[in-house]
């Protein structure tokens, strides 16, 4: 059995399209594959998502997402990298792509123009303080450097100082690993390259250090930063090596994950039948 593969860039750098952003693997199917089955298929892509997805009959596309170790319930660039294949390759021209998944449903916008950009329509997840001291420290002593505080959601959020210590930071993995926690996302504010706030993204737990760009990690960082700025169109930039810019639209229940893609690579999955 051959199957269709696409590698697509998602939320790439303004700075420069080619081999920034995150690579995701996109897997279009007529039916659904065992969970066995796509697991091994992430495992064997070595990326931090590949998406899966199936259309219904009602015209939505049913949309799964797994890491090389895990399957996860939401997850933002391997959905932007999915909405470039179904709109540039599938031919959906849609202006809105309608998507269910484990947490309900969901949908990108596709924003047309010399090069297409896509808005994923994702769930305000706005996070909430925690106090201690405690879990503080065991968060700084993870990231070595001073952590201002801790903020929670699906996601444990530290903020930090400025965006240099952010850039600067070398984190223990083993030490984060240890956290009972889904992901690490680090966040400061952005600075002098007028951005409003600038972010990182660890997830050991998840069979992923650091991850490039995090989608679904905005989903409660533009919420806070929307809070704390007192506005609700933002612009964000993920310091990872591959780098990635974002741009955010908050609203009271959805946060707005606009990005662009660059289509990298394709292929054929052969599959025993």
């Amino acid at each position: 059995m051959d199957l269709p593969i696409f590698q697509i860039d998602a939320f790439t750098s303004t700075e420069g399209s080619l081999f920034s952003g995150n690579a995701a693997a996109v897997v279009p199917l007529h039916q659904w594959l065992s969970d066995a089955e796509m697991l091994a298929i992430a495992a064997e892509n070595n990326l931090s998502e590949t998406s899966f997805f199936v259309r219904q009959t009602d015209g939505t596309y049913a949309i799964r997402w797994f890491t090389p170790t895990a399957e996860v319930d939401l997850c933002g660039h391997a959905t932007l990298a999915a909405a470039h294949v179904i709109h540039q390759v599938l031919g959906d021209e849609r202006e809105e792509l309608p998507l269910t998944c484990g947490v309900g449903n969901i949908s990108v916008t596709v924003i047309d123009g010399e090069s297409p950009e896509y808005e994923l329509n994702f769930p305000n997840r706005a996070p909430e303080p925690l106090k201690g001291k405690r879990l503080l420290n065991q968060v700084a002593k993870a990231l070595g450097v001073p952590v201002v505080a801790l903020h929670q959601s699906r996601d444990l959020i530290a903020e930090l100082a400025d965006a240099e210590t952010l850039k600067s930071c070398q984190p223990d993995f083993s030490l984060i690993k240890a956290l009972d926690i889904f992901g690490l996302a680090i966040t400061a504010p952005g600075g002098s390259e007028g951005l409003d706030f600038v972010c990182r993204f660890f997830a050991p737990q998840q069979g992923i250090d650091e991850d490039p760009v995090t989608g679904s990690a905005y989903c409660s960082l533009a919420p806070l930063w929307a809070e704390r700025l007192e506005k609700h169109q933002l612009s964000a930039r993920q310091c990872s090596q591959r780098g990635g810019d974002v741009s955010l639209t908050v609203g009271e229940d959805t946060v707005g994950i606009r990005g662009t893609t660059f289509h990298f690579m394709q292929g054929v999955i052969r599959l025993p039948d």
